[in-house]
């Protein structure tokens, strides 16, 4: 079963840098999209970035410019590197492939003071 381990997050100030990692047990890491996911309290899960297999890369309007994810296949790992944090960036932040699979992580928590 494929398993996912956030981690990275914690507390900064508004404007700071955070860089978040997941690491993606199981073969074939190179033959999916992966996907940086974040829920914030009362919220649903929202999709923030996407990377394919070829390092195209797609962003939720409210982090473009800000957010840049990558994948490192011979570490079976995505990063997110977080710039310019705000305070509506809190949430716990997870990873996931396309087709999504149910066996979520425990997300790692991003908290932004302001």
């Amino acid at each position: 079963q494929v398993q996912f381990v956030e981690s990275g997050g914690g507390l900064v100030q508004s404007g700071g840098s955070l860089r978040l990692s997941c690491t993606v047990s199981g073969r074939s890491f190179s033959a999916y999209v992966m996907v940086w996911y974040r829920q914030a309290p009362g919220k649903q899960r929202e999709s923030v970035a996407f990377i394919t297999l070829g390092d195209t890369t797609t962003y939720a309007d409210s982090v473009k410019g800000r957010f840049t994810i990558s994948r490192d296949n011979a570490k079976n790992t995505v990063y997110l590197q977080m710039n310019s944090l705000k305070p509506e960036d809190t949430a716990v932040y997870y990873c996931n492939r396309l087709p999504t699979v149910n066996s979520w992580g425990q997300g790692t928590q991003v908290t932004v003071s302001s």
